[in-house]
């Protein structure tokens, strides 16, 4: 079962970077960005997550979260997260429990060849913890604008 639109996320329990635990109560009366992203230090993961580090403050300011996925290890979220200095957390979904519970699980070309992998998509929980907004399959260029401007938008 995927979350779907005006749905809570489910329980879980998954590592995040700094020692935390990551949880559907990490928002905790927060709007919440979750965006999945495939690998770490890639080009397309580094301009999206310096895009989400450069606009901090307004997502700060919208009350929203923002937290990174992907099923890079810890020690790689560690790397890049201290590599481009970004001020929010990431969770290291290895066992992809995440990536199930929003259905981000694709077959995508590569070179050619069929790669299972992660589709990158972002979604947006309102302050209440249901989901509002969800895009997938998505281009980086101004799509952190746009995710911005509908956490500034939701209550």
């Amino acid at each position: 079962m995927t979350v779907a639109i005006g749905q809570s996320m489910p329980e879980c329990a998954i590592p995040a970077t700094s020692g935390l635990t990551f949880s559907s109560a990490s928002a905790k009366g927060k709007k919440m960005v979750l965006y999945f992203y495939p690998k770490d230090m890639t080009p397309g993961c580094t301009a999206e997550s310096s895009e989400f580090r450069d606009n901090i403050e307004a997502f700060s300011k919208a009350n929203t979260l923002v937290v990174g996925v992907s099923r890079d290890s810890l020690k790689s979220h560690d790397n890049f997260r201290s590599k481009l200095e970004l001020p929010f957390e990431l969770v290291a979904d290895t066992e992809e429990k995440l990536c199930q519970i929003f259905g981000v699980m694709k077959m995508k070309n590569m070179y050619g060849k069929q790669v299972r992998g992660v589709e990158r998509s972002t979604f947006l929980f309102d302050s209440n913890g249901k989901l509002v907004r969800e895009w997938r399959g998505l281009k980086v260029p101004g799509h952190v604008t746009e995710v911005l401007q509908a956490a500034q938008a939701t209550t």
